[in-house]
């Protein structure tokens, strides 16, 4: 049987629960569910925390960097410091937001409905109940 925080997926089928509950539970699944794991990646598992915490990081490396080179010699310079490995965003290129942007799937809402017309009201309130 499917299950999700104790809600019988398998309802929706018996007309026990509603589309839009549905669609809200999918929707709020956790960061690191198998859904979202699977449509989106290893980005789903990046908090913004994740990317601020790397960030500090690099600046940290950096700076350390640059505070060697100056006080080096010309013949002893350091490498420059190697970035902590972040996700693949190639929706970054594509869409032109940058890393790290709210992204969502782009038939996750669809725009218009059957034969490329918006769905009317009568329609909405019938899909969320």
């Amino acid at each position: 049987m499917l299950r999700y925080y104790g809600v019988d997926l398998l309802d929706w089928h018996r007309d026990r629960l509603s589309a839009r509950r549905l669609t809200v539970l999918v929707k709020h699944l956790p960061r690191d569910s198998a859904l979202n794991r699977e449509l989106h990646g290893e980005v789903s598992e990046w908090s913004v925390t994740d990317h601020l915490l790397a960030a500090a990081v690099d600046h940290l490396a950096a700076a350390n960097w640059m505070f060697a080179c100056v006080n080096s010699g010309e013949d002893d310079q350091p490498e420059p410091p190697t970035p902590v490995p972040r996700p693949e965003y190639p929706e970054a290129e594509a869409d032109g937001k940058p890393p790290g942007a709210v992204r969502h799937a782009p038939d996750a809402v669809p725009d218009t409905g059957p034969g490329g017309q918006a769905p009317s009201p009568g329609q909405l309130a019938r899909f969320f109940g």
